[in-house]
């Protein structure tokens, strides 16, 4: 069913107006040779979302990557202190 799926989907939550209360932004990485980039992924329909709903957002494509543990384990600092920052435990 796919209407349940709707208040998982990141794109569906910011077409409803939610955002972040603080204006923090959003950080997604994303592998740019990630094989389901342009058939399941498609990051730009996160970029249309966010900008609907003036929800900041930090999308940076990383060549070379797809989403597998070395994608992971390359980026996951940036991330531990983009919400660490936010939630000012830094």
């Amino acid at each position: 069913d796919q209407a349940a799926w709707a208040k998982y989907d990141a794109c569906e939550i910011l077409r409803t107006g939610a955002r972040r209360a603080d204006h923090a932004p959003i950080l997604v990485d994303q592998g740019g040779s990630d094989a389901f980039l342009q058939e399941q992924l498609k990051p730009e329909r996160l970029v249309d979302a966010a900008a609907h709903a003036s929800q900041a957002l930090e999308l940076r494509m990383q060549p070379g990557y797809d989403h597998g543990y070395f994608f992971i384990s390359t980026f996951i600092g940036d991330h531990l202190r983009h919400h660490a920052d936010i939630l000012e435990c830094v």
